[in-house]
């Protein structure tokens, strides 16, 4: 596959899965993960989006140190996706009316208009994918290396990175 088609594979299963573990650096240099609803994903065009809460963890942990990653697991358990990038806190009306949705209500108080609310925009510097193939297929060529003690090597599934920089 080429670079653009292993962008567009990216941009399906971030669009599809939706849910990333948002993964950034305390003060301490300790990692701190949470749940995130990605809002909207333009990989191509570096850009991703989430609304998030202020004052948390880890609004002051970007704050701090924007260099974060992203984890994304289909539901299937099949496919895996690591996305490195810097993250930019940000205050933008317009991005905001764009993004919200009515199912942010249960999380602020006020909608929209709650102090509380914060734009999150990650630049992604590259991504990581993984996808295992046939589970039963796999199972038999683990169980077949095993027998042989042979490594099974890169016929479990895909795998590619790409720079985004």
């Amino acid at each position: 596959m080429n670079k653009q088609e292993n962008i567009d594979k990216i941009q399906a299963m971030v669009k599809d899965v939706k849910y990333t573990m948002m993964t950034t650096r305390t003060n301490e240099d300790h990692l701190h993960s949470c749940p995130m609803n990605t809002t909207e994903t333009g990989i191509g065009a570096r850009e991703i989006w989430f609304i998030g809460h202020t004052p948390s963890q880890t609004v002051d942990n970007i704050k701090n140190n924007p260099e974060l990653n992203l984890s994304y697991v289909a539901e299937d358990s099949k496919k895996y996706l690591s996305i490195t990038g810097k993250a930019e806190l940000v205050e933008d009306r317009a991005k905001l009316e764009e993004l919200w949705s009515v199912v942010y209500k249960a999380y602020f108080e006020q909608g929209i208009d709650d102090p509380k609310v914060q734009l999150i925009k990650v630049i992604p510097h590259g991504a990581e994918y993984w996808e295992n193939g046939n589970t039963l297929t796999s199972a038999l060529k683990i169980t077949a290396a095993a027998v042989t003690e042979t490594a099974v090597g890169d016929s479990l599934g895909e795998n590619f990175s790409v720079a985004l920089d």
